[in-house]
């Protein structure tokens, strides 16, 4: 970092980290914009970032990839009803369609919050604020998130309450899943699950450690949000009111 950059950062007293002004701009999340950091792609003043423990004010002039970071506009969330067959990235080494294909060209910047693998569908949250993105993602917050399980097997109600305690597979520890029998239907079974971490596959891994195998998975509910009549692939934008009061504790 230059002399120049350092006094910048001690003399303003109003300052804040980076990747957090940056996540905010709802230009990419935390992590991802310490990684362009890295990359070289960030600068300050003019002047290019090596190091993503910098804190900017609101006169710094920041530039991302040759191109000045927009100003903070009024958050959004949106609900998108994800359908099976999409992943949920914005490019995919693959080549695989992306939900971002699906949607219209004057679609704002979103990031998502959190992700749904290519198989799962049901609500899927977007966002044009990246703190509210990593808000809604973090344990701490205990956000409930709910599903709908179709598995191939048989399971008991008994069996299911025994995921109320921490359950460790395959080397990892998972929380508290509250879940239950819907209903047997012919080899398979309905089930409804809700949890609060989201760590990656962990209802298809929860299930396989009971002996079941899911073959269809929809996610019905984030926190106060529900993907109710939502119809596959639609988008319906939450209301500023709405998410206000819905979670006050990002707001205050």
């Amino acid at each position: 970092m230059t002399e120049k950059l350092k006094k910048a950062n001690i003399e303003d007293s109003k300052l804040e980290r980076i990747a957090k002004v940056m996540a905010r701009a709802g230009l990419c999340s935390r992590r991802e914009a310490e990684v362009w950091i890295e990359q070289g792609r960030v600068s300050v003043n003019g002047e290019l970032l090596n190091t993503p423990a910098f804190k900017v004010s609101e006169s710094d002039e920041i530039v991302v990839d040759g191109k000045a970071l927009p100003q903070k506009e009024k958050t959004r969330l949106f609900l998108f009803h994800k359908p099976a067959g999409f992943v949920t990235t914005n490019k995919d080494e693959q080549n695989r369609p992306t939900i971002f294909d699906l949607f219209p060209d004057e679609f704002p910047r979103v990031v998502t919050v959190g992700r749904l693998d290519m198989n799962t569908e049901g609500l899927l949250l977007l966002t044009n604020d990246g703190e509210l993105s990593r808000f809604l993602e973090l344990p701490k917050n205990n956000i409930t998130r709910a599903y709908r399980v179709r598995a191939h097997g048989k399971i008991t109600q008994d069996k299911l309450d025994e995921l109320k305690s921490r359950l460790k597979y395959q080397g990892t520890q998972y929380g508290s899943i509250k879940a239950n029998l819907e209903k047997q239907q012919g080899t398979n079974v309905w089930l409804s699950v809700s949890l609060e971490e989201g760590k990656n596959r962990e209802v298809r891994n929860v299930m396989e450690a009971l002996g079941l195998s899911v073959n269809r998975l929809i996610r019905t509910s984030y926190g106060p949000f529900h993907l109710g009549k939502l119809e596959k692939k639609a988008i319906l934008e939450v209301r500023s009111h709405q998410l206000k009061t819905s979670i006050p504790a990002f707001f205050k």
